[in-house]
This record gives structure tokens, C-alpha cells and sequence, in this order.
């Protein structure tokens, strides 16, 4: 009876490891390939074409003069001064919103943390906002919140000066604090996804060394400063940079709230009237060139923040 061995030897011989090795790899990621290709042609063709463009003079006004026109446009993008009032709004809008919802969030999330009766269904609900679809979530708060003449803020008003028999003031909520206005409807929408990311990082502390301090005589303020805050650091560092990729990019509320009025123009509003407005196709290309390239810096430390919370978790 003749052995494995020596048919492999008379016949044909057997592939070398480092082939099996990679045949078994490309099996294993053959089913991925055309969700691969699905995610190339929708994100990265279209980011091609935008930045072939960016580099053209192309306005819809003028389309016999189109052509090649280098780097004019990034640099009226750069001297322009609507930009730049773009760009300032932007960093307020953004650093306004994260900051409130990261405080806000972490109030939250510390209160969600303790054991009580329905806590289950108030962390169901405090998810809520989060779920609501972004022009709605803006249209909900523009008319059911900030209207003067039916608006709930206003309405809250009337009813507590009645109870002094006072005139009650009825501002323009809108009109007299547009920028907050938008902020204000931000944070509702964003507190409960920094609560979810503090929350698991709540979940994670060592109780074992908590209930050591609280034996040997620390409070609860001691506790929080010394333990919890430093181990909820890197999810803080995370949701910040979370919330910044996606509300860098928010156009929903300014468009629906302000219409882009009274200074509470950001990047992508600008972006979107230079486009569809002042149809130069190639500054406005060359516009959201730059801020991809902002959100690809910001969305760079966000994975830096994620590996090292993975790598911290499997220690």
C-alpha cells in the first residue's frame, strides 16, 4: 500500500504553504468584494469627479469659458471673506454643540448609571432624540419651540407671568439668537449619543477599586475627579471627535432653522449657495475639497482614539 508520501512524490507535488495561505485568504474576502466595489463607486468616484473640478473654471453662467484653472479656485475659496465667516461659524457651531452635549451627556449618562426602578425604558427614551430625522428634529423645534406667536418657549412664558399677573415677554427666538437657536436644537439631537458613549465607558470602570475607595473613606466627588474621570478620558476624546466629524457637516438644521441668515451661515450652507446659487461649480468643488480634507484629519485621530480604547480593552 502505497503512503501519502510517496503518491505525492511520484505525482503531482503538493502547493507550498505560503499559496494555501493566501488562497484561503482570498476566499474569505471574496464575499466582500462587491460590497467593496459598491462603496468605491459610490463614495470615491464621486470625490474624484469633485476634485477634477475643483480645479476647473466652471460656472453654469458662463459655459463657453470653461477650462483648466489650477489652484484660483482654492485660493478664492481661502480669500474669500463669506469663507471665512463660514469657517468661523463653523468652529463656533461645532465646538458650541460638542461641548453642551458632551456635558450635558456625561450628567446624563452618570444618572442613567445607577440602578433604579424603569431605568431600561428612561434609557430608551432619552435615545429618542437621536433617532429623530434631522429635518424634522429642526422643523420640530423652529415651530413647535421657537415660533413667538404658538411656540412652547413662549407659551412657557405667558404662563409663568400670569402667575404674577405680569406682562410676559414673546421674543423672536429666531430673530434675536439665531446662532444658539441652531445650537440649542443641535444639543437636543446629539446629548444622547455622547450619553451612549459615556455610558459604555460607565460600564467598564472596575467597581472593585471604586468600592475600595468608598471603604477607605472617599466621597463620591473624590471618587468622580480621581477614578471615573480620568478612566472616562479617551470616551470623552472619542465622542468629541464623533460629534465634530458629523456636525462639521450639519446642514439640515442651519438650512431649516435660519435658512443660512443672520451670521448662522457654516461651510456646507455656504458650499450649497455657491453651487446651486452662484452655479460656480468649480469654487464650490473646491470648497468641499477642503472640507473633506479637515474631516479626514478629525476622523483620523477619532480611529487613533478607537484602537487604543481596543487595545486597553483586550489587555
Amino acid at each position: 500500500m502505497t503512503t501519502v508520501a510517496e503518491k505525492t512524490s511520484a505525482g503531482t507535488s503538493a502547493p507550498p504553504p505560503g499559496v494555501i495561505r493566501k488562497t484561503s485568504a482570498w476566499a474569505r474576502r471574496a464575499p466582500l468584494l462587491p460590497a467593496l466595489i459598491f462603496m468605491i463607486v459610490v463614495t470615491q468616484l464621486p470625490f474624484v469627479a469633485t476634485l477634477v473640478i475643483s480645479f476647473m473654471d466652471w460656472n453654469a453662467y458662463y459655459p463657453d469659458e470653461r477650462g483648466f484653472a489650477g489652484l484660483d479656485n482654492f485660493i478664492r475659496v481661502f480669500s474669500d471673506v463669506n469663507m471665512r465667516d463660514a469657517v468661523w461659524t463653523t468652529i463656533l457651531l461645532t465646538a458650541g454643540v460638542v461641548l453642551i452635549s458632551l456635558l450635558l451627556g456625561l450628567g446624563i449618562a452618570l444618572l442613567l448609571d445607577r440602578k433604579f426602578r424603569g431605568r431600561g425604558a428612561v434609557r430608551t427614551m432619552m435615545i429618542a432624540p437621536f433617532l429623530v430625522v434631522p429635518v424634522a428634529a429642526a422643523l420640530l423645534w423652529k415651530h413647535a419651540l421657537y415660533n413667538p406667536e404658538y411656540g412652547l418657549f413662549n407659551g412657557a412664558l405667558t404662563w409663568i407671568w400670569g402667575i404674577f399677573g405680569a406682562d410676559p415677554p414673546q421674543p423672536d427666538w429666531i430673530s434675536n439668537m439665531p446662532l444658539w437657536s441652531v445650537i440649542f436644537a443641535l444639543v437636543w439631537q446629539w446629548t444622547p449619543f455622547m450619553m451612549l458613549i459615556l455610558l459604555a465607558g460607565l460600564q467598564g470602570r472596575p467597581l472593585d477599586v471604586i468600592e475600595a475607595a468608598r471603604i477607605d473613606g472617599a466621597n463620591g466627588w473624590q471618587i468622580f475627579r480621581s477614578m471615573t474621570l480620568p478612566h472616562l478620558r479617551q470616551y470623552l476624546e472619542l465622542g468629541a471627535l464623533l460629534g465634530s466629524i458629523y456636525i462639521v457637516q450639519n446642514f439640515d438644521a442651519v438650512f431649516t432653522i435660519t435658512s443660512g441668515g443672520l451670521g448662522t451661515a457654516n461651510l456646507p450652507y455656504t458650499i450649497y449657495t455657491i453651487f446651486y446659487n452662484a452655479h460656480d461649480y468649480g469654487r464650490a468643488s473646491a470648497a468641499a475639497v477642503i472640507v473633506v480634507i479637515g474631516t479626514i484629519i478629525i476622523a483620523t485621530f477619532a480611529l487613533r482614539t478607537v484602537s487604543s480604547l481596543f487595545r486597553e480593552e483586550g489587555r
